[in-house]
C-alpha cells in the first residue's frame, strides 16, 4: 500500500514537458502510473452500467414518465447520477487513450460500446429536449458530456471515431442548450458543488477549442468579462464549506488563466487571491505557524456529502496546477502554488479506493484528471 501511495504522489509530479500541450490527436502526457490507471478504470467498469442505488433529478410530465432509470436515460443510467455515469465514461475514454494495451483495455471497449449505441443517445437526446428538463444537469454534468465529446474527439482510434458520431446528436444538443442559456446568466453561481459557473466555464472552454466552436468561446469570454474579470480579494479563507467537492475562489482563477494571457492572468491573480506567498517571502501574518492552503479534512468517508471533501482536495490541487501552468514562467508564486498543490493530491489520492460507493461512483474521475493533467493543455 505505502509504494501504491508513493506511485501515485510521484505520478502527479508535473515536468514543464508534461504541460505542454499535445497535438490534436495524439496521446495525452502522463507519468501516472499503469497500476494507478487500472484502479481508477476498475472503479469506472464497476458502476457504469450498475443501476441501482440511484439518485435521479427527473421532471415527471405524466405518469407515462415514472421509469427506471435505464429507460429514461438509456446510456448514462449508472454511477448513481447521470453526471457521474457520464464523466465514468470520459474516465474510461481518457485512459484508454493513456493505456490502449492495458489489461483493462478489452473490458473498458466493450463497456464503452454498450453504451454508445445510436439509439440509446438519440433516447437521451430525446430526453434532454422533454418539457421541464430546461436546466437538466446545467451547468456540471453537461460540461462532462463536452468534456467526453473533446476526449473522443481527440483521439485517433476507429472506435473512438465512431462513438463520437454516434454522440453526435447529443453533444450537438447540449451545445444548443448551453449557448441559448449563457447570454441570459445575470449573475455568476459561487457555490462548491455542482452548480458552480466557473468549474463548468473551464471544462467548457476546452471543449470549444478541441471542437473548434468560436461561437462557444465568445460566449464564455463574454461571462468571463461580466462575470469574474473586476473580482478582487476572494475570501479564500472562508473556505471550505461543509459538503464542497469545488473551490469557488480556485476554480474561477483556474477559468481565468483559461481565458487571459499569462502576464494579464498574473495581474488578476494578484488582485483576486493576494494572500498567495511569493517564493521566498515570508507568509503573512507571521509568524507562519502553517502552510499556505492546507488540505482540507474528511471526517467520515461512508457519508456521501461528507466524501465531497476527498473530491474538494482532488479538485484543488489540479486548479492550483492550472494557476501555477497560466503565470509567466518566472512569476514567484508557482513554486507556493505547486507545493500546495502536492499536499493535496496526496492527501486525496490514497483514499480513493472504492471501500464506498459514495465516493468510489465519482472520485475516478476526479483522480484521473489530477494525475494525467487533463485540464493543462
Amino acid at each position: 500500500m505505502r509504494h501504491r501511495i508513493a506511485s501515485l504522489v510521484v505520478g502527479f509530479a508535473l515536468s514543464s514537458a508534461a504541460a505542454a500541450a499535445p497535438a490534436a490527436h495524439a496521446a495525452p502526457s502522463t507519468n501516472l502510473a499503469p497500476d494507478a490507471a487500472a484502479r481508477f478504470a476498475a472503479l469506472a467498469l464497476t458502476c457504469l452500467h450498475q443501476e441501482y442505488p440511484n439518485h435521479i433529478s427527473h421532471t415527471l410530465n405524466s405518469a407515462a414518465d415514472a421509469l427506471p432509470p435505464h429507460e429514461l436515460t438509456p446510456a448514462f443510467y449508472g454511477c448513481l447520477d447521470w453526471h457521474s455515469d457520464v464523466h465514468g465514461h470520459w474516465l474510461l475514454v481518457r485512459l484508454l487513450r493513456l493505456f490502449p494495451n492495458a489489461p483493462f483495455a478489452v473490458e473498458a471497449r466493450s463497456t464503452l460500446n454498450q453504451s454508445f449505441m445510436t439509439d440509446r443517445i438519440d433516447a437521451e437526446a430525446g430526453y434532454l429536449r422533454g418539457a421541464g428538463r430546461a436546466s437538466f444537469e446545467r451547468p456540471y454534468g453537461l460540461a462532462w458530456l463536452l468534456m467526453l465529446a473533446a476526449e473522443l474527439r481527440r483521439w485517433d482510434d476507429p472506435d473512438a471515431r465512431r462513438w463520437s458520431g454516434v454522440l453526435a446528436p447529443l453533444e450537438t444538443e447540449v451545445v444548443a442548450r448551453l449557448e441559448g442559456w449563457l447570454p441570459k446568466l445575470q449573475y455568476p453561481i459561487r457555490v462548491g458543488e455542482h452548480d458552480q459557473t466557473a468549474f463548468a466555464f473551464g471544462l467548457i472552454w476546452d471543449w470549444a477549442g478541441v471542437a473548434g466552436d468560436a461561437q462557444m468561446r465568445k460566449l464564455l469570454g463574454d461571462a468571463a468579462e461580466r462575470f469574474y474579470r473586476h473580482d478582487r480579494s476572494c475570501p479564500l479563507a472562508y473556505e471550505p464549506s461543509g459538503e464542497d467537492f469545488l473551490s469557488p475562489c480556485l476554480a474561477e482563477a483556474d477559468f481565468m488563466r483559461r481565458v487571459l494571457d499569462p502576464p494579464a492572468f498574473a495581474q488578476w491573480l494578484a488582485a483576486f487571491l493576494p494572500q498567495i506567498p511569493r517564493s521566498g517571502a515570508p507568509a503573512a501574518p507571521p509568524p507562519r505557524t502553517h502552510a499556505w492552503l492546507e488540505p482540507a479534512i474528511v471526517t467520515d468517508r461512508s457519508d456521501p456529502k461528507l466524501a465531497h471533501i476527498d473530491g474538494l482536495n482532488l479538485s484543488r490541487a489540479w486548479m492550483l496546477e492550472g494557476i501555477a501552468h497560466g503565470l509567466p514562467r518566472a512569476d514567484a508564486r508557482i513554486p507556493v502554488l505547486r507545493a500546495a498543490a502536492r499536499r493535496h493530491a496526496a492527501a486525496a489520492l490514497p483514499a480513493v479506493s472504492g471501500q464506498y460507493y459514495e465516493g468510489g461512483h465519482w472520485l475516478g474521475t476526479f483522480a484521473v484528471y489530477l494525475t494525467s493533467s487533463a485540464g493543462l493543455r
